[in-house]
């Protein structure tokens, strides 16, 4: 028997739609269901679908299987208790059961894109044309990012019953629906209505709402009798959201039920798809075979990226996806020894292959299948992007720009990074880089200043991967663009002081910074004046630009003596902005400081902003202050699962992530530990502590990933204070990216 069980897990479509829920399938957030569609990909979340609420009777007893809060506090039914195993892999797989009786089910959200003769079926109308995979001849994993003619969006669901047991079995399953943003709750009122329109093994629903219909899609199922029943059930209760001071209640709608008779052996698989139903009903028919043969096709999508072994369940190749009952005898990675990936000095460089030592080839596989789920298609700007996080964030410029080298350059999807860094660059505004796209018509959000020194470092690091000189040439104006606007002066008042070179900005009531948090029109940590890792990457993309003009002169891009006069201008300011980074020393701590403010006072508090400033691909520190700042980060920062955001010593120090939103948003960088900069910390300590072991032990980190909070992913933050509880989204792009780029 399990006790109630809320750890979670969520399934992605590359479109943006999710499914999550609990390990004990009990619904505690607003952001729980089975159907997200992401009506304008990757956004406009709107739950549908929010579950089945199933029961079994057998031999006329009737048990109910699923679990629910209510408003009131209680738990009815608890369904959980005759949950008997949970796994994540291949696919989330429940097993409930009794001495004379089993019953499994397993959730499968398919790739957002399919191919279609009729265009616009079973998606959402007008939709522009998905990209679609294709074979790389740059690479044996690489992955063109391309649209085709011939595919549409679909955003559905596959739900998977198994029954085995002594006797016949009566299987009721009771749609529960909904039709309102991620964010808010539903509530039942005289305005919101569903209609339903009954089919062959099918039921078409649709909201009306105020007069105005809803997004139409429907349920199938492959045996079963449908009965209409329209209820309401009022008052879900949502405990996660009751501890984020948000709304907690939550109505459902139900339009009827489903009733399968089982023999011993026999299964029944429903889809819920976004749309009305398919007119070429021939071209796809749900069958028995629907579920492993979907199961299959995404395990051969993940091969072709990653360049796994086409049907393979890991390293030792035992059998394949589609061999018997999905989850039987799956070896997982969930429960896979992990105790030898200890401390130890992973390697520096972004390796061209992926050197997970065989044993651990499956947590090597599931760190890669976690990364791919934060891979979306943007509709408004034709192709791919990073979502930041789940469940509730979109794709912002910055973490996509870090997370890029661990999500893209590391696994070879070189096409994946280049498709992001042009795309980005194609949107250079004022020599920024947007770090928000809208999702209608509109300019993106320019409230960044280091999205596009961000940009020029990732675009460093591709290039020194893939030696691609002809992308150079193409992007050099957007980094001319942006060298221009810091040295000519931008938005907020971003500019190069010309007095010692540094990047300075000062613009009131905004947070340009990764600490970016703003409370009505004030930011908790404002840093403006110029920010210590901002004026790191400075000097790093100055560099860059140095070694870039004087490589494209000699491959005679341009006029080879003025890149070379720019090749030498680039480097003198370089050599002057590393001699003015001294100005960030503070002797007396042995530490940098945070800031330097615009009336040059100097910040002392003692962030990993200073771990970042010596973690990037250009470093303007010495051996000595290096050596220095990691001690004091390591005494003072360090923790099992990464960074604190401030030193526990600091009197603004806030050790624990929790209360109402604002509370919440005081502690976020003012002490959270934020598990992507580990991956900064890890190479910094490789730049100045090479000979030395790594005082980070990974255990705690692949515990948390494999066992903790979303399982098979890595939460956004964890509590400053120790026992360091996950916080935040519990999936989130540049932690899972970190750890991918060095756990090799």
């Amino acid at each position: 028997m399990f006790d109630l069980d809320t750890r979670e897990w969520v399934l992605t479509n590359g479109l943006g739609s999710f499914a999550s829920g609990t390990v004990s399938d009990v619904r505690t957030r607003t952001y729980h269901g089975w159907l997200f569609a992401a009506t304008n990909p990757p956004s406009g979340q709107t739950l549908l679908f929010s579950h089945l609420e199933a029961s079994l009777e057998v031999l006329g007893s009737v048990v109910a299987l699923g679990t629910n809060f209510w408003g009131n506090g209680q738990i009815e039914p608890t369904g959980y208790e005759l949950l008997r195993s949970f796994d994540i892999n291949p696919v989330p797989t429940w097993i409930w059961g009794q001495d004379n009786w089993q019953l499994t089910r397993q959730l499968l959200m398919p790739y957002g894109w399919e191919e279609s003769s009729e265009w616009g079926q079973g998606g959402i109308s007008n939709a522009p044309c998905p990209m679609t995979p294709v074979a790389s001849t740059e690479g044996t994993s690489a992955t063109h990012w391309l649209p085709n003619a011939h595919s549409q969006f679909c955003h559905r669901i596959l739900i998977h019953y198994r029954y085995e047991g002594s006797d016949t079995a009566i299987l009721r399953l009771r749609l529960l629906i909904a039709e309102r943003d991620f964010h808010h709750q539903q509530t039942a009122g005289p305005t919101l209505q569903f209609s339903q329109m009954l089919g062959q093994q099918q039921v078409c629903l649709q909201a009306i709402n105020s007069g105005r219909f809803g997004i139409p899609w429907h349920l199938r199922w492959t045996q079963g009798n449908y009965q209409p029943d329209a209820v309401w059930y009022w008052h879900y209760g949502l405990p996660e959201e009751t501890k984020r001071g948000l709304g907690d209640k939550e109505d459902l709608y139900s339009p009827g039920y489903l009733i399968v008779i089982l023999q011993p052996g026999d299964a029944v698989t429903l889809e819920a798809r976004v749309g009305f139903p398919d007119s070429m009903l021939g071209l796809n028919v749900l069958t028995a075979k629907t579920f492993v043969e979907a199961v299959e096709a995404e395990q051969e999508r993940l091969s072709q990226i990653f360049g796994w072994n086409k049907g393979s369940r890991g390293a030792e190749g035992q059998g394949s996806w589609g061999s018997g009952e999905l989850g039987n005898n799956y070896e997982c990675p969930m429960s896979h020894d992990t105790s030898r990936l200890k401390s130890g000095n992973p390697p520096t460089a972004l390796a061209p292959q992926c050197p997970m030592p065989h044993a651990h080839s499956l947590l090597w596989q599931q760190l890669l299948k976690a990364s791919d789920q934060f891979i979306v298609y943007r509709a408004s700007i034709a192709g791919p992007t990073v979502i930041a996080g789940y469940h509730w964030f979109n794709d912002w410029g910055r973490d996509t720009l870090i997370a890029l080298p661990g999500l893209a350059l590391v696994p070879q999807r070189f096409d994946l990074a280049k498709g992001v860094l042009r795309t980005f660059g194609h949107y250079c505004r004022y020599g920024l880089i947007p770090n928000a796209f809208p999702d209608v018509n509109g300019e993106p959000i320019y409230n960044s200043i280091d999205a596009a020194l961000w940009w020029i470092e990732t675009l460093g690091l591709y290039l020194e991967a893939t030696q691609d000189w002809n992308f150079l040439a193409e992007q050099f104006p957007v980094v001319q663009q942006i060298y221009k606007a810091f040295v000519g002066g931008t938005h907020f008042n971003i500019q190069v002081d010309a007095t010692d070179g540094l990047v300075s900005w000062d613009g009131r009531g905004v947070a340009l910074t990764w600490m970016d948090v703003v409370i009505g029109a004030h930011p908790v940590t404002p840093r403006y004046g110029k920010p210590v890792e901002i004026n790191a990457l400075w000097y790093s993309a100055l560099c860059w630009l140095s070694q870039w003009a004087e490589r494209l002169s000699q491959l005679e891009y341009g006029s080879p003596v003025r890149l070379t006069k720019q090749a030498r201008r680039y480097a003198q300011q370089a050599q002057h902005v590393k001699t003015s980074l001294q100005k960030f020393w503070n002797p007396q701590l042995g530490y940098l400081y945070d800031t330097i403010e615009p009336d040059d006072r100097r910040n002392f508090q003692i962030r990993p902003n200073a771990v970042l400033a010596l973690s990037l691909h250009h470093c303007g520190f010495s051996e000595q202050q290096g050596c220095q700042v990691l001690d004091l980060a390591t005494a003072s920062l360090l923790t099992p699962y990464g960074l604190r955001s401030l030193d526990p010593g600091d009197p603004e120090y806030k050790g624990k992530y929790q209360g109402n939103q604002e509370q919440r948003d005081r502690a976020y960088h003012q002490g959270s530990v934020w598990a992507w900069l580990i991956g900064p910390y890890i190479r910094a300590w490789q730049r100045f502590y090479p000979q030395q072991s790594l005082p980070f032990d990974w255990q705690p980190l692949l515990d948390h990933f494999l066992l903790d909070a979303c399982l098979g992913s890595i939460s956004e933050i964890f509590d400053g204070d120790s026992p360091h509880t996950p916080r935040g989204a519990i999936a989130q792009a540049w932690s899972v990216a970190e750890v991918i780029r060095h756990i090799q």
